[in-house]
């Protein structure tokens, strides 16, 4: 028995670096291009989403209703802060930061275990995890702005770790719904991973904040209020 769940474990563990491999290759490519691609692929990652959320809840109005405007917001903030100045460089900064947090996370919280975040609504995560993954975001995330040519200033340091808190809060506020609902993916779109909702979580909260905060410093450059501080 051990061992048919160490090789399940493995298998399983190979299926979501594949995923993960391919879908932000995708990730990246698209975001270098931008335009219609971007537009294109995002809007295809938020109607599964859609259609996983209402699917979960039986297609009740209310919920189908709600889960239109979660992914409506996200694909809203995906695209106009890709579409302004300094967009290319938002996108990859997001990316980089829930990249590097959730593998932190995941790793560290098989490894180091510990305390549990939040045990009734997602049992598996834990607060080493949790740390960690805050950490590696924020140093992520302060290295891309580095490298861009960005003087840091402390203000970076905030919003950075704001973003890492959002994206942290998106993923157990998901984790919520699946749980209300009982189920445990919400889909099976994506080997390793379960469904789009599943991997993008923590992207559709940090990128809706992330616009909130640049449109608050620069309504017509999102994006670049968001960075250039």
């Amino acid at each position: 028995m051990t061992q048919w769940k160490a090789k399940r474990g493995a298998n399983e563990l190979g299926a979501r670096v594949i995923s993960s491999i391919f879908l932000a290759a995708i990730a990246v490519v698209v975001t270098w291009y931008g335009g219609i691609a971007f537009s294109l692929f995002w809007g295809v990652v938020a109607a599964a989403i859609l259609w996983e959320w209402s699917r979960m809840s039986s297609y009740r109005l209310s919920w189908v209703m709600l889960g239109a405007f979660y992914t409506g917001i996200f694909l809203l903030a995906m695209i106009w802060l890709r579409n302004t100045p300094y967009g290319l460089f938002a996108i990859f900064w997001l990316l980089a930061i829930i990249w590097s947090a959730d593998i932190a996370a995941y790793f560290s919280g098989r490894a180091i275990g510990g305390p549990k975040l939040w045990p009734s609504v997602s049992p598996r995560k834990t607060w080493s995890g949790a740390i960690a993954g805050t950490v590696a975001g924020v140093v992520a995330g302060l290295t891309f702005i580095w490298s861009i040519g960005l003087a840091l200033s402390a203000f970076h340091v905030i919003i950075t770790f704001i973003m890492v808190v959002a994206a942290q809060l998106g993923d157990l506020m998901e984790s919520a719904v699946k749980r209300h609902f009982g189920v445990k993916d919400s889909s099976h779109l994506i080997p390793g991973h379960g469904g789009a909702m599943d991997r993008c979580d923590s992207l559709v909260a940090a990128s809706v904040v992330a616009l909130l905060i640049g449109v608050a410093r620069a309504v017509n450059a999102p994006a670049e209020g968001l960075l250039a501080w």
